[in-house]
């Protein structure tokens, strides 16, 4: 049975603006029953262990789909969310694969934990596929291969894009849409703008659209509608044995 580890932020602060934030809800549920329908195994870790913060934006109505009333509403998902790993107690060695889904929570934690950093790098030493959602990517700003260039150095990525960001911003009710210099007054950096300062080929389509990217072991997705589709390149993946 294939074991995927799925890692959620346990940050639940939106900077300064004194919101609530954590991981974005389609972004877990979606992939979730991907893996659970394909017989994986699951486990959930965040930094802190525990029940990880939700961002309460993604529970408005809105936000839902199929998927995420399912998740809810499920027992077991709840007991395991309830309940995730530390993620300094998990290793790369006991898994097959890892999935990041997204949310602003991680660009505060994820994206300079060097238990994370290190995780992901071990991943990649070990030709295992990582897969990772919107905001997620924020995760591989630090990663290094094997031979120590920066992970996302040449590849082919996506994530959340600033145009992205400064409406889901506005839909928070923090700005006026508008250029990304209001964005910047929120997020510590912006993704894309530092996914390409790393000298990532970074890629997207129109705001809010499906995109999914896979460059070699690394596949990435651009925002939450792209959160199921990249589950399902991961597991299709896992499924050719075309990890290498």
């Amino acid at each position: 049975m294939t074991k995927i580890l799925m890692v959620l932020t346990s940050h639940d602060r939106l900077g300064d603006t004194g919101q609530r934030t954590g991981y974005w809800l389609e972004e877990l549920a979606a992939p979730y029953y991907r893996f659970k329908e394909a017989g994986w195994d699951i486990v959930l870790a965040s930094p802190e262990g525990g029940r990880p913060p939700l961002d309460p934006t993604s529970a408005k109505p809105d936000f839902q789909t199929d998927l995420t009333r399912r998740f809810t509403q499920d027992a077991e998902a709840q007991a395991q969310l309830d309940s995730t790993v530390r993620l300094d107690a998990v290793s790369a060695a006991d898994f097959d694969t890892v999935f990041y889904p997204g949310g602003h929570g991680p660009v505060w934690d994820l994206a300079d934990d060097p238990v994370s950093i290190a995780l992901l790098e071990q991943f990649l030493a070990q030709t295992k596929p990582v897969a990772l959602v919107c905001h997620a990517p924020v995760a591989l700003r630090h990663v290094r291969t094997p031979d120590g260039n920066l992970a996302v150095a040449g590849r082919l990525v996506t994530g959340f894009t600033d145009t992205e960001e400064e409406t889901i911003l506005a839909i928070k009710g923090l700005q006026e849409m508008g250029g990304k210099g209001k964005a910047a007054e929120v997020m510590p950096f912006l993704l894309e703008d530092d996914l390409l300062a790393r000298g990532a080929r970074y890629t997207k389509v129109a705001d809010y659209g499906e995109n999914v990217v896979a460059d070699g072991l690394l596949i990435t997705g651009q925002n939450p509608a792209s959160s199921g589709p990249a589950a399902d390149v991961l597991v299709k993946t896992i499924a050719n044995g075309s990890a290498k």
